[in-house]
């Protein structure tokens, strides 16, 4: 099973009129609500500090862009950027959190902040400080009465669990590299795991020790995330077009957003840190590879 890439693709590219988008966007956060896609960008200008863009769409493809990022660096933690964001929709609470790392000197910090209305910001603090962890996304729901968070402790796929989105404990591993696979190097979390009657479905990333990204699919348990039900041995998608093997990192195809929009997964991935492309399948062809 492979996702389809879209005819479109590259769906966003690096807008030289824009300093500080010029060089590259890539590794979108999207979301889909109240019949619009929201994008939420990684983009770099020639300094190569990452700013957060913003665009709307509403067919999820062809998407209009602020001119101005949407959220900038604002303390000693993000003072070299803000990357990589995931965007959660808490439904019972009615609020929406986002998942970023911040880089700076300090290093990198995986970081939240919530919004109710997907424009204005408010930072709620770091998953934990002083190690090398990113990586993280937000279920959609608490789970034993707790939030729960995915985040990576190289080289593996952990989860941690909060009262409160401020205090993370109880850290417990997923999953970790296969050896001599696709997956042997190190592997990450995609976008917002997907609930469905036969477990969480995740799409996760994942390198080998040649560097090439390439993304994969697994179930959890409902109740106990921690527990995979099934780890497929093939991935779904791997770099083959130019524009996904020749850029700022070669090779690279990083997911940090999946969407279902009638029974259609949408798959945003940043391509070799340069652009943004979107692949697609049917949510029961993606569960009918994990859960044959």
């Amino acid at each position: 099973m492979r996702l389809q890439k879209h005819s479109s693709n590259p769906i966003l590219i690096p807008n030289l009129q824009h300093a500080w988008e010029a060089l590259n966007v890539f590794n979108p956060g999207v979301i889909h609500f109240n019949g619009i896609f929201h994008m939420y960008y990684r983009a770099q200008g020639l300094d190569y500090i990452s700013h957060i863009g913003y665009a709307i769409s509403e067919d999820g493809v062809y998407f209009k862009r602020l001119d101005k990022p949407l959220i900038s660096p604002q303390d000693e933690w993000e003072a070299r950027g803000i990357e990589d964001p995931r965007i959660t929709y808490l439904g019972e609470e009615g609020r929406f959190i986002m998942a970023y790392t911040a880089y700076s000197k300090l290093g990198i910090t995986p970081m939240f902040a919530e919004s109710n209305n997907l424009l204005i910001w408010k930072r709620i603090g770091p998953l934990v400080k002083g190690e090398d962890n990113k990586d993280h996304v937000l279920f959609p729901r608490k789970i034993g009465g707790r939030y729960v968070s995915f985040h990576r402790r190289p080289p593996s796929l952990w989860l941690a669990f909060s009262d409160d989105l401020i205090h993370w404990r109880d850290f417990t591993i997923v999953m970790s590299p296969r050896e001599g696979s696709w997956d042997s190097k190190r592997v990450g979390a995609g976008g917002v795991p997907i609930e469905t009657e036969l477990g969480w479905l995740l799409l996760y990333h994942a390198y080998d020790f040649e560097h090439v990204y390439r993304l994969g699919a697994c179930l959890l348990d409902l109740q106990n995330p921690s527990k995979v039900i099934s780890r497929p041995l093939e991935f779904i998608m791997e770099p083959e077009e130019q524009w996904e093997l020749k850029g700022e990192v070669p090779h690279a195809i990083f997911s940090a957003a999946n969407p279902v929009v009638d029974d259609i997964v949408y798959v945003y991935y940043g391509a070799a840190d340069r652009v943004i492309g979107l692949a697609t399948c049917s949510l029961q062809e993606l569960l009918g590879f994990v859960h044959p």
